[in-house]
C-alpha cells in the first residue's frame, strides 16, 4: 500500500514537471509600444482600446503566450528609460517574440518640464545632452531610430525575434486620404528593420488603405471616436490587430505559424442603456411622431453601448406601472446598466375615466380607488410616488438612473415655448432629488435650443401635432439628452 501511494505522488509530480516544462517552453509574444498598442490599463476605459489587447484573440495561446508590456504615453526613449523595458528583456528566452511599435510620442518636446519624451528625428547616431527638466537628471538623448534598434539588437542577444511596426495612423482626413508617416516615423521604423534583417509591418499604410476604403463618416464613430483621433475603439484595435495578423501571414515570420485558421474575436460585452418613458420617447412606427429615444444610439458610442428603447406610446407612469412594462424591465436590469426615465406628457390624464392613465398630481403619498371598465379596482398613486418607484428598484438592482423632465411641446406663451416648471419638471426634479440620483432638465434645455431657433424653424419640427416631433426634432432632442449625459460625467 505504502509504495502505490509513493508511486502515485511520483506520478504528480512527473505530471506537474512536464507541465511547468511545457509552459516554459512555450513561446511568448511580448508587445512594447504606447497607448495604441496599450490604452491605459486594457480595461477599455472611456471606449479606447490598443491592437496588443486583441492580437492575442488571432493566436493559437494554447502554443503561444501572449503579453503587452506597453504603455501610454511612452516614446520609444521614455519606454527604456523608465525601466519598462528591463523586465521584458530579462524574461526572453530563445523562440519568444517581440512585436514593437512607437512613434506617436516621440515627437514631442526632447526636455520639458511635462514629459520631456522627445527623440532625435532619424536613425543616425546623432546626440543631444540635457539636464532633464523633468526627471532632474543629466542624460544623452538618441534618435528614434537609435532606441529602436536597441531594443531589436538587445531581443536578438537574447535569441528572441523583433518585429517592427510602423505607428497606427491617426484618424485626420485631407481631402478624403489619411496621411501617412512614410517620410517619418513610418519610414524610420522600416529601416532599422531592414537595417536588423528583422519583419516590418507597415501598419500605417495598411490601416490608412482600409480606412479610406470605408471612408472618413462610417471610420470617425466606430473605429475612432471624434473626441480622439488617436486611439482606436474596440473595433479600431481589432482592425489594427488584423492588419498585423495579415502581415504576419505575408512574412516568412515564424509567428505565422501560430495564427488561428478562423480565429472568432470576442468584443467586450456592451453596457445597456435603457429607456422608460412615452411616445416623445418611443418608436411610434410614425415618420411624423418619432421619439427621440429612435434616434439617441446615432450618439453613443454603439461598439460598447447598447440602448434599449422601451418606452411605449399613450403610457403614463402610472399605466406604465399597472400594465407591467415596468417589471419588464426591472427583471432585465443589470448592477452598472443604465436607466433613463421620462414621463409626464401623459400623467395629466383623466384619473377615473377615458383612457385611465392620468396620475395624482405631486409627489405625496395620497392614492385613490378607481374603478376600470372591466370592474377590477386599482389605486392611483401620485405621479412622484410612481416616478420614486421606478428610481428605487432600479438602484436596487445597481443601476445608474437618470432621470429627465418632459420634452417641451410647441406651444409659445407670450412668446416663449412653454415650460411645466411647477408641475411634471418640478415633481420630476423633487423625485430625483428624494432617490439622490442624476437629473437633467430637459425640458428647459430644449426649449432654450428652440427659442434660439425661432417659431418657424421649430415648427418644422412638429409636423403632426404640438407635441410629437418628426425626425430633425427628435434628432435635436436625442443630442441634447447625449450632451447633458457626458456633462454629468458620463461618456455613453
Amino acid at each position: 500500500m505504502k509504495s502505490i501511494k509513493i508511486f502515485s505522488v511520483l506520478s504528480l509530480a512527473l505530471l506537474l514537471f512536464s507541465f511547468s516544462e511545457d509552459q516554459n517552453s512555450k513561446p511568448t509574444v511580448f508587445m512594447v509600444g504606447d497607448s495604441t498598442v496599450k490604452n491605459g490599463k486594457g480595461d477599455g476605459t472611456g471606449g479606447l482600446w490598443g491592437w496588443g489587447d486583441y492580437i492575442g484573440q488571432f493566436l493559437d495561446t494554447t502554443k503561444v503566450s501572449v503579453e503587452n508590456h506597453a504603455l501610454g504615453g511612452t516614446s520609444s526613449r521614455t519606454f527604456q528609460d523608465k525601466g519598462l523595458w528591463t523586465p521584458v528583456l530579462d524574461k526572453l528566452k530563445k523562440g519568444d517574440y517581440v512585436l514593437i511599435q512607437f512613434g506617436h510620442n516621440d515627437d514631442g518636446p526632447i526636455n520639458d518640464s511635462l514629459r520631456a519624451r522627445g527623440t532625435i528625428k532619424g536613425i543616425g547616431n546623432e546626440t543631444q545632452e540635457i539636464d532633464n527638466i523633468l526627471t532632474k537628471k543629466h542624460e544623452t538623448v538618441h534618435t528614434y531610430g537609435w532606441y529602436i534598434q536597441k531594443i531589436v539588437s538587445e531581443a536578438k542577444s537574447k535569441g528572441a525575434i523583433p518585429i517592427i511596426c510602423s505607428p497606427i495612423p491617426r484618424n485626420d482626413w485631407k481631402n478624403g486620404k489619411v496621411p501617412r508617416n512614410n517620410n517619418s516615423y513610418g519610414l524610420w521604423a522600416k529601416q532599422i528593420a531592414e537595417k536588423e534583417k528583422v519583419t516590418f509591418i507597415d501598419l500605417n499604410n495598411k490601416m490608412a488603405l482600409e480606412m479610406e476604403k470605408m471612408g472618413e463618416v462610417k471610420v470617425t464613430g466606430t473605429y475612432f471616436y471624434k473626441k480622439d483621433h488617436t486611439h482606436t475603439s474596440a473595433k479600431g484595435a481589432v482592425l489594427s490587430a488584423s492588419i498585423i495578423i495579415n502581415g504576419l501571414r505575408e512574412s516568412k515570420n515564424s509567428l505565422k505559424n501560430y495564427i488561428l485558421k478562423d480565429p472568432k474575436i470576442v468584443f467586450p460585452p456592451k453596457k445597456k442603456v435603457f429607456l422608460i418613458g412615452d411616445s416623445t420617447m418611443a418608436n411610434n412606427n410614425d415618420e411624423n411622431a418619432v421619439g427621440w429615444g429612435v434616434t439617441f444610439p446615432t450618439f453613443c458610442d454603439t461598439t460598447r453601448i447598447e440602448v434599449i428603447n422601451k418606452a411605449r406610446g399613450g403610457r403614463s407612469t402610472r399605466t406604465f406601472d399597472h400594465e407591467g412594462l415596468w417589471n419588464e424591465v426591472k427583471n432585465q436590469l443589470q448592477p452598472g446598466n443604465f436607466i433613463l426615465i421620462q414621463f409626464g406628457h401623459n400623467d395629466v390624464g383623466a384619473v377615473d375615466k377615458e383612457k385611465f392613465r392620468g396620475s395624482l398630481k405631486g409627489n405625496g403619498n395620497e392614492t385613490q380607488e378607481v374603478v376600470l371598465p372591466d370592474g377590477s379596482k386599482e389605486i392611483v398613486h401620485t405621479f412622484g410616488w410612481y416616478m420614486e418607484k421606478f428610481i428605487r428598484e432600479a438602484k436596487e438592482k445597481g443601476a445608474v438612473v437618470i432621470v429627465l423632465s418632459q420634452t417641451p411641446r410647441n406651444e409659445w406663451p407670450n412668446d416663449k415655448v412653454e415650460r411645466r416648471t411647477e408641475t411634471y419638471g418640478k415633481w420630476s426634479k423633487e423625485a430625483a432629488d428624494k432617490e439622490g440620483v442624476l437629473y437633467i432638465d430637459l425640458n428647459e434645455i430644449v426649449a432654450l435650443k428652440y427659442e434660439a431657433l425661432g417659431k418657424e424653424k421649430v415648427k418644422d419640427f412638429f409636423p403632426k401635432d404640438h407635441t410629437h416631433t418628426g425626425f430633425e426634432g427628435a434628432k435635436l432632442n436625442a443630442q441634447t439628452v447625449a450632451e447633458s449625459i457626458k456633462k454629468l460625467g458620463y461618456e455613453l
